[in-house]
């Protein structure tokens, strides 16, 4: 197809001309969505060698740009910028979501100094630097004293952000839990959000400064007026997407509404502004990044449409995170860059500075541990959506020096991609809250000790050894009559049972399955019952009329007589849910999590920002089982059953803070 450009109207009529803008238009953008999908296949080699998808998304939006196979040229950029504007709403919302107050209670006086030391001082620094540093440097020397503040504020807020989605991506390869895992991610998140209050304040300041209006206490109330035009417009889409998501629609067409609400805020904030300039004695600035988080945190925290709020937000953002990093990666100008690298690296090291120096006086007036103060920068140095994002608005507010400085900042985010997640990994594993070895999670939990070998035994001995637990079994029989199984401890269990229940540690295992006799059963049960504590004791009876004995000992018992009549039972009466609870579903299981993490304490179970696929089963507290409901609120302690796919259930064992077995 040819592409036919015009610069008069006067050869065609107007619908005709229109017609032609918007097939080149729709040729452009179907172009270069076909690209995106090439860019999501070659960035997956990227996780191979440890680096973030978004890494990928830039080097390939680097070599299919103008300076490279020339797949995106510089005339298709300026019709591409509906992919930018869609995506940055949709960041908005997707930082918005990570907001939630009601998992940050505990820990806030941390939180909240250690954002102040990575939002002030971090921001100070960084102004400071540039500023002083402007004679020495060509692209810099050249601006006027108003133009380089400008320039110096806006760079500043840029070096403030950070990438909630790189976070949580590293938090749950890692299995991070923690304190500092927590601390880290609530001062990203909370961060962000002050970031973008903080570029619409710099950017009405820049603007001011720019066009040489002199500062006045008129300016104060403009910028006020702008920020409370801002926040009710964030609350009134609030209530719209509210009433979207209300209804049983489809979850495409929600999708749909969802990024069209948001990309509709750029056109009409224009119109605001045209508006303004025609009638009004100021301009009014609205941001439509924070009227778009504002939105979000609504949503989240005071509407009943999180949960579908947030599934939504997850769903799409693979593929709006790889259209809105190509296209960035392809408006790299690397002539430019060529020249000015040494500033990028300049600027890179400012920031590194700004951020250690703002960690440590966050983290000291915090009271935080020494070695929290140390690598305490370190969760903070990967910048990936919100950061180009707003470099984008800079590049197109102000061209005579923002495609200069969009590119240097451009080139300084993927440096700190490259050794950002690096340190964020190590400072995990500095801190000892990874647990994403198996061996590591193990060796604490999981323990099992079988009395008995027999077939039954020897098959779930198999079965849980595919499930990464450690099996033990005493039996009685020599060496040379049993089979080894890998992975497995034997103890010889002799005549006298009382000698080898002394002997065995049992204190080290948390799950015990007797198949003995019915008496040697009740007295390794009693022996549990009275020498080590509270255990899961699974016991198979022999006679029925010992069944009471082991209830009162607390035994979980297992009658063959009536097992397998119950079992059938339950296959006819709920055959999903018996096949679901015995494992026969593929990707699916069940899950006992103990509450261990402070800020779930008192939180409902309504509240819990579990993934759409969990399902809460029952509560067990003090060995009660309690009849749980949405406002069911959690204690310490508390044993949560859960089911859903074995993916989900892992990010939920991660969210309880549960990393041991439901007995110790």
């Amino acid at each position: 197809m040819q592409v036919v450009y015009l610069s008069s109207k006067s050869y065609l009529t107007r619908k005709r001309y229109f017609m032609l803008r918007l097939e080149n238009f729709l040729f452009f953008l179907m172009a270069f969505l076909w690209i995106v999908v090439g860019s999501f296949q070659v960035a997956k080699y990227f996780q191979k060698i440890k680096l973030p998808l978004i890494t990928g998304f830039l080097i390939s939006g680097v070599i299919v740009g103008p300076f490279f196979l020339k797949l995106v040229s510089d005339e298709a950029l300026p019709n591409l910028q509906i992919v930018n504007e869609f995506s940055l709403a949709y960041i908005a919302f997707a930082a918005g979501v990570e907001l939630y107050l009601k998992e940050i209670r505990s820990s806030i006086k941390s939180i909240l100094w250690n954002t102040f030391g990575q939002l002030v001082i971090t921001f100070v620094v960084t102004v400071i630097a540039i500023v002083l540093l402007a004679p020495y440097i060509p692209f810099l020397a050249r601006l006027s004293q108003s133009n380089l503040l400008a320039l110096a504020i806006l760079t500043g807020t840029i070096f403030v952000a950070r990438s909630p989605s790189s976070a949580i991506a590293i938090i749950n390869e890692m299995r991070a839990k923690g304190r500092f895992t927590k601390t880290a991610i609530s001062v990203t998140v909370i961060k962000d959000v002050l970031v973008i209050l903080l570029f619409a304040i710099c950017l009405s300041i820049a603007n001011t400064l720019v066009k040489g209006i002199e500062f006045s206490y008129f300016f104060l109330i403009e910028m006020a007026v702008e920020l409370s035009a801002t926040f009710l417009m964030g609350i009134l889409l609030s209530r719209f997407l509210k009433f979207v998501f209300s209804f049983k629609l489809n979850q495409y067409l929600k999708i749909a509404v969802l990024l069209l609400s948001g990309y509709l805020i750029y056109p009409f904030s224009k119109y605001v502004h045209h508006i303004s300039e025609v009638y009004l004695p100021f301009e009014m600035l609205i941001e439509p990044l924070l009227v778009c988080i504002t939105a979000s945190f609504v949503l989240v925290n005071y509407t009943n449409s999180r949960i579908e709020f947030q599934a939504t937000i997850e769903k799409i953002g693979p593929a709006i995170y790889a259209a809105f990093f190509t296209l960035a990666g392809a408006m790299m100008s690397l002539d430019i860059l060529a020249y000015t690298w040494k500033i990028a690296l300049l600027f890179f090291a400012i920031r590194m500075v700004g951020m250690i120096t703002g960690s440590w006086i966050g983290s000291s007036i915090a009271g935080d541990p020494k070695l929290f103060r140390k690598i305490g920068w370190m969760p903070y140095v990967t910048q990936a959506g919100v950061s180009l994002a707003l470099v984008m608005v800079v590049s197109n507010s102000f061209p005579e020096w923002g495609t200069e400085l969009a590119t240097i900042v451009i080139a300084v985010i993927v440096l700190n991609q490259l050794v950002g997640p690096p340190f964020f990994k190590w400072a995990i594993k500095r801190v000892g809250e990874n647990h994403n070895l198996a061996k590591d999670h193990y060796e604490h939990s999981h323990r099992v000790l079988i009395f008995g070998y027999e077939n039954q035994s020897v098959a779930l001995t198999q079965e849980l050894v595919k499930q990464n637990w450690k099996v033990s079994i005493a039996t009685r029989k020599c060496v040379g009559d049993i089979e080894e199984i890998p992975n497995v401890n034997f103890y010889y269990a002799e005549d006298n049972l009382e000698k080898t229940l002394n002997d065995l540690n049992l204190s080290e295992f948390d799950t015990f399955v007797l198949l003995r006799s019915d008496n040697a059963n009740y007295t390794v049960c009693e022996w549990i019952y009275e020498k080590v504590g509270k255990r899961v004791v699974i016991v198979r009876l022999n006679k029925r009329e010992n069944l009471k004995r082991f209830y009162e000992l607390g035994a979980l018992v297992i009658d063959p007589a009536t097992a397998f009549v119950n079992l059938l039972q339950h296959f006819v009466r709920s055959p999903l849910a018996t096949s679901l609870l015995m494992g026969m579903e593929p990707d699916k299981d069940t899950l006992d999590v103990v509450v261990e993490d402070k800020n779930l304490f008192g939180m409902a179970l309504r509240n819990l920002r579990l993934p759409t696929d969990v399902l809460v089963l029952s509560v067990k507290r003090k060995g009660q089982l309690i009849i749980s409901h949405g406002y069911t609120r959690l204690r310490q302690g508390d044993v949560v059953t859960i089911v859903g796919s074995v993916e989900s259930l892992n990010k939920v064992s991660l969210q309880f803070g549960s990393f041991k077995s439901v007995t110790d």
